[in-house]
């Protein structure tokens, strides 16, 4: 059970004390309180854990506070929303609103190799009005004598250019905890010209006590991808590792699914799962085209795949798209085939624009009579 206090209700009200009182009354219920903060308001949740199924509701509705009481319905209790009964509000981060009412691109290097390509990377997405980027600095890879990214060597150069051309966040992945420390070690030491969203790779998806740490500390993003060979719901309770550590500021991220029936393409898209997502939790829904497509083939009416499978996902209504680009590809070393040269991002915007705005017009049509 939850207990949704009013906006204009604080953690240290009496209110917020009088539900815990009342809830801890109940033999084997324990209370946790979490603060979801929204772009345009702040609502304090009191999780009632134990054996809550036959708990009343009425004596909690009945304080003057709250707003209203849920049911859990799903198994991720925290991320769900549980028939509806919770609002999706989003957060903010770096001057950055992420929710599932907004859409933004994050482009940039799979893998960080050189400050001059990251620069003209960072450069053109500014001359476009990007303030989101990806960034690889830790790169776990399939062979052990691959590329394995920079690591915290070029955290100071990445961040540095960050901040140089305005990018306000900074999508890269982790696959240990000293990873965490190591990024708060660098933006500290750069004076925070930018911010990170740290991002669990689907290789990690079920690291727990990565998840565990991403989750305990409560200052940066997360951006969580599904698991190549899980369920969708494992993927989601994995997802709620992160949240139930007190971490809510989240993205899921679809990167489509290992499996031979996606053949020619990386992965077997999984884009129809944007609204699923989107219907049993509050979080956000990104879409990563690169990963799932794995190349830069040409369909017969000139698009590249990778643009109309990004299409598929916003037409979804997915609110983030995660996409590599590179000045050289052929010189990348990292998933250099599956990256878009910098001269097509103008394109590629523009494609992922008149997508969001033809999804836009079929949310706005829900309800209306059918034209005659």
């Amino acid at each position: 059970m939850i207990i949704v206090m009013k906006a204009d209700v604080g953690p240290d009200s009496p209110d917020v004390a009088q539900v815990v009182r009342l809830a801890e009354s109940y033999p084997g219920v324990r209370t946790q309180m979490h603060r979801i903060v929204g772009a345009t308001r702040s609502v304090v949740e009191i999780y009632l854990i134990g054996p809550t199924g036959v708990l009343p509701t009425e004596p909690f509705e009945e304080i003057a506070g709250v707003e209203k009481v849920v049911r859990v319905t799903e198994k991720f209790r925290t991320i769900g929303r549980h028939d509806g009964g919770l609002d999706a509000v989003g957060f903010t981060y770096n001057g950055v609103h992420l929710s599932q009412d907004t859409f933004h691109v994050f482009p940039g290097l799979c893998a960080v190799d050189t400050p001059e390509n990251l620069d003209a990377t960072f450069a053109a997405l500014a001359r476009h009005g990007i303030q989101t980027a990806r960034a690889g600095v830790y790169k776990p890879r399939t062979s052990p004598y691959d590329f394995q990214g920079l690591g915290a060597s070029c955290l100071p150069w990445v961040l540095e250019s960050a901040g140089r051309h305005g990018i306000r966040i900074v999508a890269m992945e982790v696959t240990r905890e000293r990873h965490i420390e190591e990024i708060y070690g660098a933006l500290e030491q750069t004076g925070r010209p930018t911010g990170v969203m740290l991002q669990i790779g689907t290789r990690n998806a079920q690291n727990f006590e990565l998840l565990k740490a991403v989750g305990q500390q409560t200052e940066l993003p997360v951006l969580f991808k599904r698991g190549m060979g899980i369920t969708l719901e494992e993927s989601l309770n994995a997802c709620e590792y992160v949240a139930s550590g007190g971490n809510h500021k989240i993205v899921f991220c679809l990167r489509g699914v290992k499996s031979h029936l996606g053949d020619p393409h990386r992965n077997l898209v999984d884009f129809g799962h944007v609204p699923v997502v989107r219907r049993l939790t509050r979080l956000p829904v990104c879409v990563d085209p690169s990963h799932s497509v794995g190349r830069r083939a040409i369909a017969p009416d000139g698009l590249l795949d990778i643009f109309h499978v990004t299409a598929q996902g916003v037409i979804a209504g997915a609110n983030m798209v995660l996409v590599d680009f590179h000045p050289h590809p052929e010189e990348a070393l990292c998933d250099g085939p599956q990256a878009l040269l910098l001269e097509e991002l103008p394109h590629f915007l523009d494609d992922a624009r008149i997508v969001r705005r033809a999804y836009e017009e079929r949310v706005k049509r829900v309800g209306q009579p059918a034209a005659s």
